[in-house]
């Protein structure tokens, strides 16, 4: 099947690879042509494990290429697959400009039955607003059908997620798109759900709330383990043995971040507002997770304020939101940095995907220094901070980290470590839910 993909972010550029692997003819295409120079190369413009390697294997079947012509993508191709940013704008609602730039788009070329499938993320009555608006724009809603199929891809781990996905969702009124959309994934081994438009876009958003209703949920209960003088980490997994919560994001620590679950959830939000529902739980999510950085630095402050003078240089391992990606979107690891930037003379980060001060949200602040060795970022600090739980990290010798620091403690952002073993390294440790309450 001859498929166009219209945006090479990590979930256009994955989903272009592994339909190319499914034997298709994929076009992928995007604005940026910069972008679309790199990716012709086999260069990714962002960090996702594994991909690299399999985005160059595809291009090299002929069945794959890259263009930043999106009219001639959309006149060759029988399936659009629409795979943009739908960012949040100030009041939590998803900015839906890019997607209807698409439209616009598609408005212009279209000449012939074409199937568009919404793959990005998008708020309740969107498919049929796009539906409804791009009939009216070419007069005409006969010359194409909308699907909904909604992507559940981890960032870094979006490859296999791709591969190997737990369910496809494919909504929408067409038993015609209905079925080519079907074909398209025909020979993947996934649960199938056939639904409508609504329901399907309400999945991916329950989804992602509900897995940070957990995350959310748990940090919940390392604040009240703080003051029982319990070890959430014991707590969770004694949780997770039951079969009918499971262990998965159940991972106390400052917060999740990134650019799905806060602006899903924001938007999951803001849809009940303007439907007139109630969404207590799903507010209560959202302030948990944003005030819970603040937790962590306020428990180090209170120990450095007894033990150090002021102004303070501290170690920040990692900045990304998660391991094994690039994205600082939402990172809770930012946030522990605006915090502590007042109270600081230095501030040391260090992180595989960053090189330059550039890479940061503080290009021109010069307390704020990027370190390549973690020797460099603990050399006289006062304190470091694990934001990020890195594989690197896991292999520090904390014995020796003690005696480069000015004062060894440790603030375990994501209860990465063993409290007994860095304890016995010298170093005083920090958790939040670890058994100890300042």
């Amino acid at each position: 099947m001859k498929i166009a993909v219209i945006g090479s972010g990590y979930v256009g550029t994955t989903t272009a690879a592994v339909l190319t692997s499914l034997h298709h003819h994929v076009t992928a295409a995007d604005i940026d042509i910069t972008k679309v120079k790199k990716l012709k190369q086999g260069i990714l413009p962002f960090v996702e494990p594994g991909l690299d390697k399999f985005l160059i294997s595809m291009l090299e079947t002929g069945r794959l290429n890259f263009t930043a012509d999106i009219y001639q993508a959309v006149k060759d191709n029988q399936v659009l697959l629409i795979a943009v940013g739908t960012p949040s704008r100030a009041d939590g609602t998803a900015d839906l400009r890019f997607l209807q730039s698409v439209a616009d788009t598609i408005a212009c070329s279209i000449h012939e039955y074409k199937v568009i499938v919404i793959k990005s993320t998008v708020p309740v009555g969107t498919n049929r607003w796009f539906s409804d608006y791009l009939g009216n724009k070419i007069g005409n809603p006969h010359m194409f059908d909308v699907i909904s199929n909604p992507e559940f891809l981890r960032e870094g781990n979006a490859l296999q997620d791709m591969l190997h996905p737990d369910r496809t969702v494919i909504g929408g009124k067409s038993q015609k798109a209905i079925q080519i959309v079907k074909e398209i994934y025909e020979s993947m081994q996934s649960n199938l759900l056939v639904t409508d438009w609504e329901t399907a876009e309400l999945i991916k958003y329950a989804s992602n709330s509900f897995l940070a209703t957990k995350i959310s949920f748990i940090n919940e209960i390392a604040r009240i383990a703080e003051h029982a003088g319990a070890d959430v980490v014991e707590i969770a997994r004694g949780m997770g043995m039951d079969s009918r919560i499971g262990s998965e994001f159940l991972r106390a620590g400052i917060g999740f971040g990134g650019s799905c679950f806060p602006k899903d959830l924001k938007a999951l939000i803001a849809t009940a507002k303007e439907l007139g529902a109630d969404s207590k739980i799903l507010e209560a999510v959202e302030y948990i997770n944003r005030t819970q950085p603040n937790f962590y630095t306020e428990k180090l402050n209170r120990l450095l304020q007894k033990i150090a003078k002021r102004p303070w240089k501290i170690a920040i391992l990692g900045l990304t939101f998660k391991p094994d990606t690039d994205d600082q979107r939402e990172s809770p690891a930012i946030q522990v940095v605006n915090h502590l930037l007042e109270e600081c003379e230095e501030i040391r980060i260090i992180d595989p995907t960053i090189q330059t001060r550039n890479q940061t949200p503080w290009p021109h602040e010069q307390k704020v220094t990027i370190c390549r060795t973690t020797t460099e970022s603990l050399s006289g600090a006062d304190a470091v901070i694990l934001c990020t739980d890195w594989e690197q990290f896991s292999n520090i010798d904390w014995k020796e980290a003690a005696s480069h620091m000015r004062h060894p403690v440790l603030l375990d952002g994501r209860n990465m470590f063993d409290p007994d073993d860095i304890r016995s390294a010298g170093m005083r440790y920090l958790a939040l839910g670890r058994g100890e309450f300042e």
